[in-house]
């Protein structure tokens, strides 16, 4: 007796469904090809993957988009609080992801936002070792240069502060309060 073939899973990379787009209004992460990822370093050394990582936070389902921001979120703001050469170039992609409606995980968006907007490891730490500051690779001016990426983009804050969700107008209002809005 013959058997039907059965389908073996694919091992090629499903294309993410096309993003709604309006007229004169650019795909969201349009410009994420823009930035030199690889030679940006993150905390796992390249942030060559932190647009596919970006990618599924906004066209993932729940669980695929909260899973893809926590592994940025270890990559451009470990523990919260340690910002990496890479964290100013992702920051505007996250505001970004956090006012698109699809996106299941905004608040979560805006509390990093929030962490990176509050990080000060180097700068304190270089206060008592001013040396930091004369290294090749400065973390004090990577800090530096994500908050100022974060404040750069708080135009998104009033609409994040009107959501209906709730949880995302909560975080939006905690953001504002960092940024002295």
């Amino acid at each position: 007796m013959r058997t039907a073939p059965t389908q073996q899973p694919s091992t090629e990379r499903t294309p993410h469904p096309a993003p709604p787009t309006g007229p004169g209004r650019p795909a969201p992460l349009a410009s994420l090809g823009q930035v030199p990822w690889e030679r940006l370093q993150d905390s796992t050394g390249s942030a060559a993957a932190i647009p596919e990582l970006l990618e599924r936070v906004a066209w993932g389902d729940p669980d695929t988009a909260r899973a893809a921001l926590d592994e940025v979120r270890k990559r451009i703001c470990q523990y919260g609080f340690v910002v990496e050469q890479a964290t100013a170039a992702t920051v505007p992609f996250l505001w970004e992801l956090a006012q698109l409606p699809q996106v299941s995980c905004r608040a979560q968006i805006v509390r990093l936002l929030e962490n990176v907007a509050r990080a000060r490891q180097w700068e304190n730490t270089a206060v008592a070792y001013p040396k930091l500051l004369n290294r090749r690779e400065n973390h004090v001016v990577w800090e530096r240069a994500a908050r100022q990426a974060v404040h750069a983009g708080r135009g998104a804050l009033p609409r994040l502060l009107s959501e209906r969700d709730a949880e995302t107008a909560r975080a939006a209002a905690e953001l504002a309060r960092t940024l002295g809005e």
